[in-house]
């Protein structure tokens, strides 16, 4: 998920470290705040992969700063892991926010629609948080006026994603 947002972000326009992390951030960070000790070993992986570079500005007011430019084979990598993303990326909450940030970088409107059938048919299959057995829990099976409240939540949360892929996925066959 960091990699494809350092991806996403530096796709957009090239960045200094700290901006990008402001930009993480703003993206993940009430589920996952990015460490500095997270986020700059991602950016060496990615520049020693030749995915993106880095060049030295002076800084405005303070010492030089290092600004990172996304490199063609960054851009193919991208628009590779947004069409081709791993099932987890499709599952989570939280990655497919991530991988639904950048989607429009993926030229193809087969493709992007592709990826949203793919969250379609998850939504799609019946599922709680809560289970009899293996037979999923509606909330108006629920005692528990906080679980009850959980599936309530998720289930407007659910229905208003899928009408939004229903509508997309029109759009983008049309």
């Amino acid at each position: 998920m960091l990699e494809l947002a350092i991806l996403g972000f530096l796709y957009d326009a090239p960045l200094h470290g700290y901006e990008l992390r402001k930009r993480i951030a703003a993206l993940t960070g009430h589920v996952k705040p990015i460490a500095e000790s997270t986020l700059y070993p991602a950016i060496k992986r990615l520049e020693k992969a030749g995915l993106l570079e880095r060049a030295t500005e002076p800084g405005s007011v303070a010492a030089p700063r290092h600004v990172l430019t996304l490199t063609e084979d960054g851009r193919r990598d991208l628009r590779r892991r947004l069409a081709e993303p791993v099932q987890r990326d499709i599952t989570d909450e939280n990655r497919w926010f991530t991988l639904l940030a950048f989607l429009r970088h993926l030229d193809d409107a087969a493709a992007q629609a592709a990826v949203l059938r793919r969250r379609l048919a998850f939504l799609e299959e019946p599922a709680s948080f809560f289970y009899e057995g293996d037979r999923p829990l509606r909330a108006e099976e629920l005692d528990d006026p906080f679980r009850r409240g959980i599936l309530t939540i998720a289930r407007a949360t659910s229905q208003a994603e899928l009408t939004w892929l229903r509508d997309t996925l029109a759009s983008l066959d049309g």
